[in-house]
């Protein structure tokens, strides 16, 4: 195993996140949540996501996939229409275009309505993103549509707080 991946492994094991999100679903999706934490790792940061509760359909081939970003809104508030409006765009502190945003992540693979993800990126740093949010997609994001990658509508949501304890 390589140094830097025993590294990651030690890191998740031993030292709390910096900065953590519960995600909760729409009225429409209310068996979705989730929990996410952010670890500065490498002058970057490890994130670690699993989420539970996601729309899946029945049989082979049937399983989604789901754009997941962090938005530069504070709150996971909204209207009856978009439960979540108020989280904004994607997290863009540099303005680059879609899918180069800070806030772009990989999509979320969903597995009989389960998904997990662990990923580094060099994108953020956890402090950076701590008042933000997460958001789920009911989409795979199509890394392509300016500005936010074409990913449907917003179907989950958490606030990324600073992790004090």
């Amino acid at each position: 195993m390589r140094k830097e991946l025993k590294e990651a492994v030690r890191l998740l094991h031993t030292v709390p996140p910096e900065a953590y999100a519960f995600l909760y679903g729409s009225s429409a999706y209310p068996s979705l949540t989730g929990a996410v934490y952010f670890y500065p790792l490498w002058g970057g940061t490890l994130l670690v996501a699993e989420v539970s509760g996601l729309p899946c359909s029945e049989g082979s081939c049937a399983e989604r996939s789901f754009g997941f970003h962090i938005h530069e809104g504070n709150a996971c508030t909204g209207t009856e229409k978009d439960p979540f409006a108020d989280t904004g765009m994607h997290f863009n502190p540099e303005g680059c275009p879609h899918p180069e945003h800070a806030g772009d992540l990989p999509p979320l693979f969903g597995n009989r309505g389960y998904a997990l993800s662990i990923f580094y990126t060099e994108r953020f740093y956890p402090e950076e993103v701590v008042g933000r949010t997460l958001v789920i997609h009911d989409r795979a994001d199509d890394f392509h549509t300016q500005p936010s990658g074409d990913s449907g509508i917003k179907i989950g949501c958490g606030e990324i707080k600073e992790n004090e304890g």
